[in-house]
């Protein structure tokens, strides 16, 4: 096959009708060629250039003396039509091409120039696609950092990473990614949390495999969960360091060490394992549940998360499983539910202060004095649980997830630790 050595042209002998001519070999005459083909390698002995790049004068087998590129090129899917332009004999080249001194680009070569510019335009708009995620983006606007991952600010957002960066990182499986920066690793992390986007979703806006999501999503769950709860949330905070920062509705209840409540998550499970539907299924919800332990400090922080047990576990079971109680001291006060009848498991000396029972036709007026102070109190642990629940991922644990659970809410718990207070009187402190 024989194709054209013009600049932009294409043509060639299995798809075009035209005809090919060797270059001079007189070297004059082949540079003047050259020069009006505007190339800057040399022809080899098997170049060729087509008869399309010559004008037809006087219908003779031979280069005229005003050589032009033809403006009329048709599209490669529309061959140029078989015309007959020169006669058969030997060819002369004795002739002198005279020089051209504006040269005209083919439609050929304007075409391909038009295409180039498109391709660049697609790929810029390819590449901005592509980033579009990226964390260096989301952080020019507050707004996108707090909606995508429930932190209420950039600058918190770089003081958590700041955290992590350090931390030696065993990958999920020990199956490193290196495509994605460890801050966006973070935030896709951050980002499955907050909005529970499907992988898939995920690995579309990242740029990378539906594998790749999975493995960073474990990984830094198990980071975050190792820095943010295991270290920092290891121990509930003592009655002395309480009272430092103790809200007014707590001022009857200065010895408070702790406030719990239990929560629930909606779950699956085999059904082909009885004893997993059984012991899963909430007779509060009615459904198959999780049901976790969440102890707070006076001033709204979450101190305390037990792991997840199933539904149908009583309150008193869980907290005296949760390990909770190997951290209280005599003196303590916890505070609870009506629900948690747990005085009888409290280590000696650590009070429980509960809602009273209604005994009577009526509750006395101490007794409603009482239950309303406990209530002022008490309500900033369903506020708390209100904001862990907040993180969508808790909506519906699937059983794929079981095994990180545990993991996945307790790190969400520490992570609302980094919003603003629940009490407006410990922001104005601040």
């Amino acid at each position: 096959m024989v194709c054209c050595w013009a600049v932009g042209c294409s043509h060639n002998s299995n798809r075009y009708n035209c005809k090919f001519f060797r270059f001079p070999t007189k070297s004059n005459q082949k540079q003047k060629w050259i020069k009006l083909l505007r190339r800057t390698d040399y022809p080899s002995i098997t170049s060729r250039v087509c008869s399309c790049h010559f004008q037809d004068e006087k219908k003779k087998k031979q280069i005229v003396k005003k050589p032009v590129i033809v403006n009329e090129f048709t599209s490669d899917d529309n061959p140029l039509p078989e015309v007959e332009i020169f006669q058969e004999g030997p060819i002369d080249l004795s002739l002198r091409p005279q020089e051209i001194d504006s040269f005209k680009p083919s439609n050929m070569e304007l075409e391909n120039y038009s295409l180039k510019e498109k391709n660049k335009i697609l790929q810029l708009k390819i590449n901005s696609l592509s980033v579009a995620f990226a964390y260096e983006n989301l952080c020019q606007k507050e707004e996108l950092v707090m909606f995508y991952t429930g932190l209420p600010s950039n600058e918190i957002f770089l003081a958590l990473f700041n955290l992590l960066k350090n931390c030696e990182i065993h990958y999920y499986l020990n199956w490193k990614v290196n495509s994605i920066s460890k801050p966006d690793q973070l935030l896709i992390t951050l980002m499955k949390l907050r909005h529970n986007f499907p992988h898939v979703d995920l690995s579309v806006r990242f740029g990378c495999s539906v594998a790749t999501i999975s493995n960073i999503t474990i990984t830094w769950i198990n980071i975050l969960h190792n820095i943010l709860f295991s270290k920092c949330m290891n121990k509930i905070p003592s009655r002395h360091k309480n009272k430092t920062c103790l809200p007014n509705a707590f001022k009857n209840f200065s010895n408070c060490r702790v406030v719990i409540d239990c929560t629930e998550v909606f779950t699956s499970v085999s059904r082909l394992s009885m004893n997993a539907q059984r012991d899963t299924y909430s007779s509060y919800k009615p459904r198959n549940t999780w049901k976790v332990l969440v102890g707070i400090a006076p001033n709204g922080v979450v101190t305390f998360v037990s792991d997840l047990f199933p539904g149908s576990t009583s309150d008193k079971v869980i907290t005296l499983r949760s390990g909770i109680l190997e951290q209280l001291v005599p003196g303590d006060l916890v505070m609870a539910d009506k629900g948690f009848l747990i005085q009888d498991i409290l280590p000696p000396g650590v009070l429980l202060n509960i809602p009273p029972f209604l005994d009577t036709p009526q509750f006395t007026q101490e007794q409603i004095i009482q239950t309303e102070s406990i209530a002022k109190a008490r309500i900033h642990i369903e506020r708390a649980i209100q904001r862990i629940k907040c993180y969508d991922i808790l909506n519906f644990i699937p059983s794929s997830l079981l095994k990180q659970a545990n993991s996945i809410f307790q790190v969400i718990a520490a992570l609302t630790n980094l919003q603003p207070p629940l009490l407006q009187e410990i922001k104005d402190k601040m």
